[in-house]
C-alpha cells in the first residue's frame, strides 16, 4: 500500500539507513581496482551497496572510462571529457576478475554514443577475455541502448554472454524528466531483439520506485517488459544523488517492495529482486540462480 508523503518532507526513513562495513577484504578489493587502472559503477554511481559488495570481494566493472555521453537526472555518473576506450581494458577486466576469485562476473559500461558502434566492439572483446581467462565463468552485461543499432547489440551478443542486462529504469511518462536522452520503446526492443538472438540468453532489466510514477504505470511497465521476453527483474528505490539531480517523490516501505515483487512474479518473470536496497547488480549471481528474495 502506497504511504503518503509530502515532497517538503520526505525524510530518509530508518529502513534506509545501515553500517558501512570495512575492513581488510574491502581494503584488498579496492587497492586491486586502483592499481589495475579499472573504474566499477559502485564507485562511479555512489551506490549504497559498495562497501558491502567489496567486502564480499565483488563489484561491477565499469568499462569504457567513468565519463558519460548522456546525462540522466536521476545517475550520478558525470559527463566529461571522452577519448578512446583502452584497448588493454578488457585484459586488466580479466585479470582483475581472476584474482577475485569471481565465477560470476558483472560488467557495464558508461553510455558511448560518440562512438560508432556505441562501444560493443569493446564490450564483446571484455566479455572474450573473461571468458577466456577463468573457466567456467558466468558473465552478466548491463548495456546501454546502442542507440537502437541492431547491429551492435548483435556484436555484444555473439561474444556470449550468459545474461544481458538493459534498464527500463522508469516509467514511460516519466522518461522526458528522468532520462530525456533515452528512449522507452527503443529499450524495450533492445530487450526484444537480444532475446530473439538468441533465445537462451536470460534477459534482465531493472526499474527504480520513488521517482513519482503511479502504480498503474508501473504494472504497464511490468507488462511491457514481459512482452518483451524479459525473464528477470530488479526493483529498487530511488536516491538522491546530489541536490542538482531530480528529488525523492517518496521512500517505498518494504513491505510494498515485498507486493511488487509478487505482482511482477505473477505478471510472468521468472525471479524478481525488489527491495529498498536492491540494484540492478546487487547480489546478481544470487538472482540468477533463481534464489533472489534471500539476499534482499
Amino acid at each position: 500500500m502506497i504511504e503518503n508523503q509530502t515532497k517538503e518532507h520526505v525524510r530518509k526513513p530508518d529502513w534506509l539507513k545501515r553500517n558501512l562495513p570495512s575492513g581488510p577484504d574491502y581494503e584488498k578489493v579496492r587497492n586491486l581496482l586502483s592499481k589495475s587502472r579499472l573504474h566499477t559503477v559502485c564507485q562511479e554511481a555512489k551506490c549504497p551497496n559498495m562497501w558491502e559488495c567489496f567486502s564480499r570481494h565483488t563489484s561491477t566493472f565499469l568499462i569504457m572510462g567513468p565519463n558519460c555521453t548522456r546525462n540522466c537526472r536521476f545517475c550520478a555518473v558525470e559527463q566529461g571529457p571522452l577519448g578512446l576506450p583502452d584497448p588493454e581494458e578488457p585484459v586488466r577486466v580479466a585479470e582483475a576478475a581472476q584474482k577475485l576469485k569471481l565465477k560470476y562476473v558483472v560488467i557495464t559500461s558508461v553510455t558511448r554514443d560518440d562512438l560508432p558502434d556505441g562501444g560493443a566492439g569493446h564490450f564483446a572483446d571484455t566479455v572474450r577475455q573473461v571468458k577466456n581467462k577463468i573457466s567456467d565463468v558466468l558473465v552478466e552485461i548491463l548495456i546501454p541502448d546502442f542507440l537502437g543499432d541492431e547491429k551492435a547489440l548483435n556484436i555484444v551478443m555473439e561474444s556470449g554472454p550468459d545474461v544481458l542486462n538493459h534498464n527500463i529504469e522508469t516509467v514511460s511518462r516519466l522518461y522526458p524528466s528522468v532520462r530525456p536522452e533515452a528512449d522507452y520503446l527503443r529499450s524495450l526492443e533492445v530487450l526484444r531483439h537480444a532475446k530473439k538472438m538468441n533465445t537462451s540468453v536470460f534477459t534482465k532489466s531493472g526499474i527504480m520506485l520513488g521517482l513519482g510514477e503511479l502504480p498503474g504505470e508501473v504494472e504497464e511497465t511490468l507488462r511491457d517488459l514481459v512482452g518483451a521476453g524479459c525473464n528477470m527483474l530488479t526493483i529498487g528505490q530511488y536516491l538522491q544523488p546530489s541536490k542538482k539531480h531530480i528529488e525523492v517523490d517518496r521512500f517505498v516501505s518494504p513491505a510494498e517492495f515485498d507486493d511488487w515483487r509478487n505482482t511482477a512474479l505473477e505478471t510472468g518473470f521468472s525471479e524478481v529482486a525488489s527491495g529498498p536496497f536492491v540494484r540492478s547488480s546487487f547480489h546478481a549471481k544470487e538472482l540468477y540462480h533463481g534464489v533472489g528474495k534471500t539476499y534482499y
